[in-house]
């Protein structure tokens, strides 16, 4: 089973908590997605934010060790997100990464001009269920039988 650490802004703000959750639905169709409780703020409310900073950090790390594919929502611009990226390019994952094309916010040019990860803007949910298939498909460690 393919295992996908999908990331969005937690600290730097929650707009897209609701198209967190739907992009882990899809994603979930796909394989494992390690960070589920990114689209339920109730789930970090009661989990991640009474972490200590260090156990978050560790726990995701090693998260993005353990995954095959890394899915990231940077439309709404985090310091974490960015430094997850970073990471995960560092160990060599493919990177998707997705920004709502409406968004009056500038994409970061550091992702932006990155050929180090595909990049997507989208409008709409409906547009990401094939960009997700083609993805991970092309990305998905072949497993012998």
């Amino acid at each position: 089973m393919v295992k996908i650490y999908f990331c969005g802004s937690i600290r730097g703000g929650r707009q897209l908590a609701v198209t967190y959750a739907n992009f882990i639905k899809m994603l979930q169709e796909h394989g494992r997605v390690l960070t589920e409780h990114l689209g339920d703020d109730e789930q970090i409310q009661r989990k991640d934010r009474i972490l200590p900073d260090r156990e978050i950090h560790d726990r995701d790390l090693q998260w993005i060790v353990e995954s095959d594919v890394v899915v990231a929502e940077v439309t709404v611009p985090s310091l974490g997100v960015g430094y997850e990226i970073g990471r995960a390019i560092e160990m060599g994952k493919p990177v998707l990464c997705l920004f709502y094309a409406g968004s009056a916010q500038p994409l970061s040019a550091m992702i932006a001009g990155s050929d180090a990860v595909e990049m997507c803007n989208y409008r709409d949910m409906e547009e990401l269920k094939d960009i997700f298939e083609q993805f991970i498909s092309r990305n998905a460690p072949r497993r012998i039988s």
